[in-house]
């Protein structure tokens, strides 16, 4: 017999640094034991690089148990790491914070494919490039 949900909650959190004094307040009134989250969530994002924001959707059970499944970092963080932006612009479709290649919007697409909603590489390039003209990177090429 399946266990009954309880709620389920969404969160971004860095890779690793998953600590009690940080996620209290949305694991607390929820039941969850916080100190087994924290572990079990840096021993599973072990592999990643540190830091990098991680969206996590934790589902709570009645009896206070609870699975989590990650998601890739989302795809602003990406385009911020490939191009070294530090922010989007400001007057975003007025003037260019930085470039990014479409080799680099490739790259991009191939790591998030598993969490965007398209089967096609090209589809899922375009839906990159739109986010990185909206954050005012110029594509190359």
């Amino acid at each position: 017999m399946a266990k009954k949900v309880q709620t389920i909650i969404k969160s971004q959190i860095p890779a690793n640094q998953a600590a009690p004094a940080s996620l209290g307040s949305t694991l607390g009134p929820a039941g969850v034991n916080i100190m087994e989250f924290c572990k079990a969530f840096n021993a599973h994002t072990q592999s990643v690089e540190a830091g990098m924001p991680v969206p996590v959707v934790i589902t709570v059970y009645v009896d206070r148990s609870f699975t989590f499944i990650t998601k890739q970092a989302p795809i602003s963080w990406f385009l911020k790491k490939h191009s070294g932006v530090v922010k989007g612009s400001s007057t975003t479709g007025r003037s260019y914070v930085g470039t990014i290649s479409m080799d680099k919007i490739r790259e991009i697409a191939k790591a998030k494919m598993v969490d965007m909603n398209t089967d096609s590489l090209e589809s899922a390039c375009n839906m990159i490039s739109g986010s990185a003209r909206s954050m005012g990177l110029e594509i190359e090429g």
